[in-house]
């Protein structure tokens, strides 16, 4: 299996990980776990085809990393498929569990939940990332709600972001987006202006860690996008 996550092979990993699981712990302790990130947006809509990251909060006895690893020699896929890595990143916050809703249960003893709306959003919003989807899932979900009849207000977003981050200061690239979004409502020109972008900027990152081994951080990303793209706009200009 890709590690290109689809719903269709995500929903595969999780079967077999509730089996495995099964097998392992018994029937008496039930495990849960709440997707956010790319996994909750495959669950919850359809603008988006695939996802490389899985990431979660994992509430489990332990026997649960040797069915995480099971599942991930089974079907090819790394070893930390399924993983509780964006703890130390700026959009966990300790109010997911109580705001996420169900998804699907799989072998009657794994619950698998999401976040979804404005909640997702506004994690979107707190990332931030210009390389990766954060900018243009903060859209979609926008745009699929939109198209639904569900329209997702303004004052829902910043109540999550209330409820979930309190006073951090979101991005200023988020709120940038934020604004404009509501100003122009242009969903489909808006999605696919970010959406090109972000992967205009992964790209001179993968070139720019190709080049420079090892000189690639945090805290450096948006500068090194910002100097290559001033580069090429004055490239096009000669």
């Amino acid at each position: 299996m890709s590690t290109e996550f689809t719903k269709e092979n995500m929903d595969a990993c999780f079967k077999e990980l509730g089996k495995v699981f099964r097998k392992l712990n018994g029937t008496k302790m039930r495990a849960e776990i709440v997707l956010i990130g790319g996994g909750a947006v495959l669950a919850n809509y359809n603008f988006r085809e695939m996802t490389t990251d899985m990431d979660a909060i994992i509430r489990s006895s332990s026997v649960m990393k040797e069915a995480i690893l099971c599942v991930s020699d089974k079907f090819s896929l790394p070893h930390d498929w399924l993983n509780e890595g964006f703890k130390n990143t700026e959009s966990f916050s300790n109010k997911l569990e109580e705001i996420s809703v169900y998804y699907k249960t799989f072998s009657n003893i794994l619950e698998v939940r999401t976040v979804t709306a404005e909640y997702l959003i506004a994690m979107k919003l707190m990332s931030g990332r210009r390389y990766k989807n954060d900018l243009s899932d903060i859209i979609g979900i926008l745009w699929e709600h939109e198209e639904k009849g569900e329209s997702i207000s303004r004052a829902a977003i910043e109540a999550a972001i209330l409820k979930l981050f309190n006073e951090k200061k979101i991005p200023d690239i988020s709120m940038s987006l934020l604004n404009d979004i509501f100003s122009n409502r242009d969903y489909e020109s808006s999605y696919n202006k970010f959406r090109k972008s972000e992967m205009e900027n992964k790209e001179i990152l993968v070139e720019f860690d190709k080049n420079n081994p090892g000189k690639l951080k945090g805290e450096n990303i948006n500068t090194i996008i910002e100097e290559a793209r001033k580069i090429k706009m004055e490239q096009c200009r000669d």
